[in-house]
């Protein structure tokens, strides 16, 4: 009986061993940093056309987005999580407000929110799923007198069953963002129509003149990649979806670097983009530190990153960081406070055991501060959460901030109206789940056990679980 074909029947022995090795190179070499750069100025040529043949300013929906948007291009980020619209966990996130897209959309009449996918998809979840619940919710909460504002997928991508599904539950997110108590009445002003998702793919037909939508604004969702149905190795050095997963393959690169030096990389040959990455990372004097921005709707409370320039003009500093800032300690005194955190998410969980100094900081506060500034490396995460946390312990229902501890009830949905504070003054505020695990545990105490309880009960029970994030 005859033995079935084996690969070293058909390739010389002596190289048998290195087929795999060899499709795993090719496969290395297609997905090269010299091929996603090329294909990410590619793409931006589309993605450039889409905005021009609809008028409208172009949206990054981060962190893929800002790669196919050039700098003078780009008016705004937004964060539309792709497992916001994933199948069975479809979700309106109350963490990321998207606030800022409603104030573009108003200025303009419409907006182009990108985004790309990796092979295999038509377009990314974000925007076939979670963009067309967000529109849909606000369209409820802003136009109640329109009975039953109707949910839009893209047929070609959503099938009649999930797009019931979805259409199930927007009652539940419509009743949990009206629970955030935000100024619905302020917001509805930045918007006139009912907000419309429009799919844009590269096999799609651009119209010659820009459009007018009378009954709607337009929310343009332009996937930037064409779909690439095979491997990467058959396209000719094509990535679908190149700027995906960038802390993979970027060595550091940041979109707007690459737009700075867009000439230069696609002049460079493979094996020196690496070297001409680090040189010009590290070269690179743009600064990514911000100016503090003030939490409404308290008139005293400001987050933003360690920068001696920005935080030298505040009455009360509380920073995070592996290292207090001296010149600030010998300046401030007792108006400085120091939280020991790590970076990433060591940090996070270093805010657990730092945050008790809070309670011992304003305290010592004979008066509250003009101002007070919170900050971290970044301004971005744990400087967030601190800020989270005055806001839930010291502050009323108006804003006013107090050297005592408010007599308010902590619950979670308390949690949640306080970081739509956050999120409506900082609408690009996206603190990790690790941070936002360390002030629930830290707000919201475990219950004592019952009395009734017996000792014996008590002692064998499981120590209870942290609050899950937000």
């Amino acid at each position: 009986m005859s033995q079935p074909l084996k690969t070293s029947d058909i390739i010389f022995p002596s190289q048998s061993t290195d087929f795999s090795a060899t499709l795993s190179s090719l496969k290395r070499s297609a997905l090269s940093i010299f091929n996603r750069l090329n294909s990410i100025s590619q793409d931006a040529e589309f993605v450039c056309s889409v905005a021009d043949a609809y008028n409208l300013p172009l949206i990054a929906n981060e962190r893929c987005g800002s790669w196919y948007i050039p700098p003078p291009r780009k008016a705004s980020s937004a964060y539309f999580k792709s497992t916001d619209g994933h199948t069975g966990e479809w979700s309106f996130s109350l963490r990321r407000l998207n606030i800022q897209v409603l104030d573009i959309v108003g200025h303009n009449d419409g907006c182009v929110i990108v985004d790309s996918t990796r092979r295999g998809k038509n377009m990314p979840d974000a925007l076939s799923k979670t963009v067309p619940i967000w529109c849909c919710v606000w369209n409820r909460l802003f136009f109640p007198e329109i009975p039953d504002h109707p949910l839009h997928t893209p047929p070609q991508s959503i099938s009649p069953s999930e797009h019931s599904q979805i259409e199930a539950r927007l009652a539940s997110f419509v009743h949990q963002v009206q629970e955030l108590n935000l100024p619905l009445a302020t917001l509805r002003r930045r918007i006139s129509k009912p907000l419309r998702p429009i799919w844009v793919t590269v096999e799609s037909t651009l119209p010659f003149v820009p459009p007018v939508f009378l009954d709607f604004h337009p929310v343009i969702l332009c996937t930037s990649s064409r779909r690439v149905r095979g491997g990467e190795v058959s396209e000719s050095g094509y990535v679908q979806g190149a700027g995906d997963d960038s802390e993979v393959w970027a060595c550091g690169l940041t979109p707007s670097l690459f737009w700075k030096h867009r000439e230069q990389f696609l002049r460079t040959n493979e094996e020196d983009l690496p070297g001409l990455i680090t040189r010009l990372v590290e070269g690179d004097s743009e600064s990514t530190k911000g100016n503090p921005v003030p939490i409404k709707p308290t008139s005293n409370l400001y987050v933003g990153s360690t920068d001696l320039g920005s935080a030298s003009g505040f009455d009360a500093v509380i920073s995070c960081g592996e290292d207090p800032v001296e010149v600030l300690q010998a300046k401030l005194k007792s108006k400085y406070l120091h939280l020991k955190c790590r970076a990433g998410k060591l940090g996070s969980r270093d805010l657990r055991d730092e945050l008790p100094k809070l309670e011992t900081f304003f305290m010592t506060l004979r008066e509250l501060p003009e101002t007070i500034l919170v900050c971290c490396h970044t301004g971005k995460d744990l400087s967030l959460g601190v800020a989270l946390a005055i806001l839930c312990i010291y502050t009323d229902d108006e804003g006013t901030i107090s050297t005592h501890p408010t007599s308010l009830t902590v619950s979670k949905p308390f949690i949640r109206q306080r970081l739509s504070w956050i999120t409506t003054s900082l609408p690009t505020a996206n603190p990790s789940r690790s941070t936002l695990q360390s002030i629930n545990s830290h707000l919201i105490r475990p219950s004592p056990p019952h009395k009734n309880q017996s000792s014996t009960s008590s002692s064998t029970s499981p120590a209870p679980r942290p609050s899950p994030a937000l």
